[in-house]
């Protein structure tokens, strides 16, 4: 197992932790350039009735609680392609390294409908990888939204 999905399966985890919270299933892990974990998450929407409960929301503000402004050495792993907030959010925080397992047709701001990440109009472009545990990531919400309908 390579350092990615190594990472992405702890994101996996959380996605996991946020379906038994009948949250929609997005988990995130930020590392910093050591490989370390500095914060995980998962979507807490519903929980914090609140719209901006993002997982990838959450461990960003996490780390830049610590007193950092930029994060440009730091990976960020998420097992759904980011909205355009989150995407902005990546952006705006200067994170280095953009890694998301499955893709997201009616909202993905890293590929699928915009992509936010590789805009040179913006002031900063992460590296963006996808498809790391696609499969899995992907069944994840397959699984919590069949048992919603």
């Amino acid at each position: 197992m390579n350092l990615d999905e190594y990472y992405m399966r702890i994101a996996l985890i959380e996605a996991s932790r946020a379906a038994k919270l009948d949250e929609i299933p997005v988990g995130a892990v930020l590392i910093d350039e050591q490989n370390i974990i500095i914060a995980q998450a998962a979507n807490q929407t519903r929980h914090n009735q609140n719209p901006l409960g993002h997982a990838e929301k959450i461990v960003i503000e996490k780390a830049l609680a610590d007193g950092k402004k930029f994060l440009y050495n730091y990976t960020l792993y998420v097992t759904l392609e980011p909205c355009i907030m989150c995407a902005g959010l990546i952006v705006l925080s200067r994170i280095g390294r953009l890694v998301y397992g499955a893709n997201d047709p009616k909202a993905g701001a890293a590929g699928s409908l915009y992509h936010i990440p590789k805009d040179k109009r913006l002031n900063h472009n992460p590296q963006v990888t996808a498809g790391i545990l696609e499969e899995e990531c992907s069944q994840i919400l397959k699984d919590y939204f069949n048992s919603k309908r």
